[in-house]
Parts: structure tokens; sequence; C-alpha cells
């Protein structure tokens, strides 16, 4: 279609009716709505044409297997929770840490079995950690902190075997099929991990200020630790459901199906690439990693289901574990199903045509930064990594294709700016979920964790800039 102002319009509704209510969901079912009525001006047509849209992007078949491993990797999450995984995990945890050196370890350490997705780091490491508050001798700011810079600035860059995973291929792929560009979406996120760069600043800074930064004057903030209280206070198995009293304590419950999707998620893509008649490293990107990953995951669901059986658990109880885990991520497939609707409205409108023929005037050194800059803004007023991301990859990937810039480049940019959301924005999943477990002022916390936030979003901004110079 001809190039049309008319295909910015959804954006214009989405982004300041999102950061205006704070909710992603109803933000871009208006831009899809308005999009839909654009196509489709009369009373029926408007909402006829939205109804096809979505419908076809939830019949694609590589939707559905996005839709299957979401629900399911939430659904296995769900079962490793009833049969007592995460509440093992953190009991025996708990008996073995004694300074706050060998917490702050183990918080970094855990990171290897527990990055499926930042709440369930969060479920497994606060509670150990607020279990041992008066051997840590560190303010429950701090501490939050410390889990937060090793929970989403961390899972944003795994490729495998995390809840993100498929919501960022799948991002990326409907940004680029818009565009006619046939690359692979799954290589295209791999490549863009290294320049992921606040996650990445966030991290060392975040290890920094763990190990090697120590203020000179005693925190004065209302979260500091008062070891009186925390003698008194509840006790900290009623943090979260995860962690209940009434749950028993088995940590291989945790552990073997971690294990195991992990294993089979690396053979499956090395399979597939090495049935196709390729060597060993060129197999992994060369295979269809969705397919890899899904099937591995079910093959994981079974053989996790068999082996709860074993410990009496009763089929009944799985099941109903396996579908309240699975529900939790129902808001996310729908969010997903409203984002493929838009994006292809905004193609058909002329979206991709638009921006090539306004936005050349953008110095091309400039893209990426202003990319982030503007997401980190978007994605800290409506606390959504991943609307922040269903919103501007489209956009992103075509200044991308107009100012010649690499495309991994501004991938990893606006991942970046959804990542500063989900980290210092006070209406992030993130912080809620944390300052709940650790029983910190949601707004307190978020401000004190603002400042190290900016500082990193700074430095990202400057790397930004001198890379798109390098390259």
């Amino acid at each position: 279609m001809e190039s049309s102002w008319l295909s910015i319009v959804p954006f214009l509704v989405v982004i300041p009716v999102a950061i205006y209510t704070k909710q992603v969901l109803p933000a871009l079912f208006l831009g899809l709505l308005v999009g839909s009525y654009i196509l489709e001006p009369s009373i029926l047509g408007g909402i006829q044409a939205m109804f096809v849209y979505v419908v076809q992007a939830l019949i694609d078949r590589n939707n559905i297997k996005i839709i299957v491993f979401l629900y399911a990797f939430s659904g296995l999450v769900g079962m490793i929770k009833m049969t007592g995984g995460i509440r093992g995990f953190v009991e025996k945890a708990a008996e073995k840490i004694q300074t706050r050196k060998q917490a702050l370890i183990l918080t970094y350490v855990s990171t290897i079995g527990t990055f499926a997705a930042p709440t369930f780091r969060f479920v497994t490491i606060a509670p150990i950690m607020r279990a041992l508050l008066k051997k840590v001798k560190m303010t429950t700011a701090e501490l939050g902190f410390v889990i937060e810079t090793t929970a989403t600035p961390i899972i944003v860059l795994i490729p495998v075997a995390t809840a993100f995973v498929g919501y960022m291929v799948s991002i990326i792929q409907i940004a680029t099929e818009n565009q006619g560009i046939e690359l692979d979406p799954y290589s295209l996120f791999i490549q863009s991990i290294p320049f992921n760069f606040f996650s990445i600043v966030m991290i060392l800074l975040g290890a920094y200020l763990s190990f090697f930064h120590h203020s000179k004057k005693k925190s004065t903030a209302p979260m500091q630790i008062d070891e009186k209280k925390v003698e008194e206070e509840d006790d900290w198995h009623d943090c979260h459901p995860g962690v209940s009293k009434e749950l028993p304590i088995k940590p291989l419950n945790l552990l073997f199906p971690l294990i195991l999707v992990i294993g089979l998620t690396l053979f499956l893509t090395w399979w597939d690439g090495h049935v196709q008649g390729f060597d060993f490293f060129e197999a992994f990107i060369k295979a269809d990693v969705l397919d890899a990953m899904v099937v591995a995951l079910l093959i994981t669901v079974l053989l996790s289901i068999g082996f709860y059986l074993l410990q009496r658990f009763k089929l009944s109880e799985l099941i109903d574990g396996f579908i309240a885990g699975g529900n939790e991520l129902m808001s996310v497939i729908l969010l997903l199903s409203i984002v493929w609707g838009l994006s292809s409205i905004t193609d058909d409108l002329g979206f991709s045509a638009f921006v090539t023929a306004h936005s050349g005037w953008i110095p091309q050194m400039f893209i990426a930064p202003l990319i982030f800059a503007f997401g980190a803004a978007v994605s800290y007023f409506i606390g959504s990594a991943w609307g922040t991301w269903g919103i501007l990859m489209p956009l992103g990937i075509s200044l991308a294709l107009v100012g010649d810039v690499s495309l991994p480049l501004v991938i990893g940019a606006v991942f970046a700016s959804g990542a500063f959301g989900a980290f210092a924005s006070p209406l992030s999943d993130d912080t809620n979920t944390i300052a709940k477990i650790l029983g910190l002022s949601v707004i307190d916390y978020a401000k004190y964790k603002l400042k190290p936030a900016l500082i990193a979003a700074g430095i990202t901004t400057g790397l930004y800039i001198v890379v798109t110079f390098i390259m």
C-alpha cells in the first residue's frame, strides 16, 4: 500500500493512551480498533476487520507454536510450585547461607537454575534472602536491587528455555515480515543480544554495587533493616504461595524439569540442524529453534508428570497446577494476539512506506540511541517491557532500513528500552513483585532504583552513539 499518514494513527493512539492509563492491553486494543475502522470505515466493517486480523494472526503456524510454548512453560512452572520444587530449593539453600557474601554469591549462581522468568527468580531467591535478613546486614532496598539486577537484565540475554524467548522472536518476526525481509528471526535475536547494552550495563553495575561498593554513610531510607522488627515480623513462608508451609520440601522437583528442558532444547536444536547436514556449530544456527523449544518443553512436561506421579502426587492435582500456571500467561497470550493483529493492520495501511518516506532526515548515528531513549521513556510510564517491544519493534526495524543501520543493533536497542522500564518503573511487574515479597513500599523502592537505572541508561545511550559511528 502507498505511504499514508493514517498508518501512524494507531500508534499515536496506543502510546499516549498506554502512558495515561498505565495499561498496555486496553491501549493496544484501542489502537487495533482505530486501525480497523481506518481500513473499513463502516459501523460493522471495523469490528469485522479487527476480528479477521486477530483470527488470521492466531491461526498462523508459528504464532500457534509460540502460544503453546508460553502456556506450557507457565504450566510447567505451576506444577513445580505445587510439588514443592521452589520451596524445597529455598529451604535447602537457606540452611547453608551464613554471611552477606554467601548470600550474594548464591543470588548470582542461582541464576543458572532459575532464569526461566523474572517472577520465577523472585519467588526462589527473595524468600531465601528475606529469611536471612539478619545475617546479610544490608537494607531490604539493597537486597531487592541485587536480586533484580540478576532477573530481567540477565533473562532477556538468554536465548533458550525462558518465558521471554518465544515472545521476543515473535516480535522480530512480525516486524521483519511486514518489511518483506527474509531473515530468520531467531538468528536476528541471537545477533541482537550483544547490543542490548542496558541489560549488560545494569548487570555490571549491579555486580559492582553488590560486591565492591560500600556506602560511607548509613542509609536513612525507610527500607533500612530493623533487626528487632525482623525477629517479630511474619514468617517468610507467608511472602509468596510458592514457598508456603503447606507445600512439601522437594528441591529435585525444581531441578529435574529445568535441567531436562534446557538439555532437551539444546539437543533437539542441534539435532534439527544435524539432520539437515550442517556441522556442529552451524547446526545450532540453521535449526528451527522454535520447533525444538516447543518439542523439548512438551517432552519435559510429560516426563515431569511421570516423575511427580512416582512421588504419589495425584494426577488431578498436577493437571490443576498445570492449568493454573498456564492461565497466568493468558493475559500475555491475549496481548500477543492484539500485537499481531495491530502489526498486520498498520502494515496494510502503509506504515513501512510512511516511515521510509518521512524519516530520512534522522542522522544515522542517532537512530539507535533515539529508539532506546524513546522506548525507555515509554516503558517507564507504561511499566511493560513486552508492551514496549510490541509497540516499538516495527518502528525500530523500519527506521533501521531507512537509515541503513544494523538490524541487530536497533533490535537490541528496542529490547534494551523495554528492559529499562521493567527494571525501573514503579508500574512494572518486577518492581511490584519484589516489593511485595520483601515487604517494601513500591514507590520508595522504585525511587531508590531510579538513580542507578538512569546512570545505566546514560551509559547505554552513549554506547549506541559510539557503536553506530564505528559500524
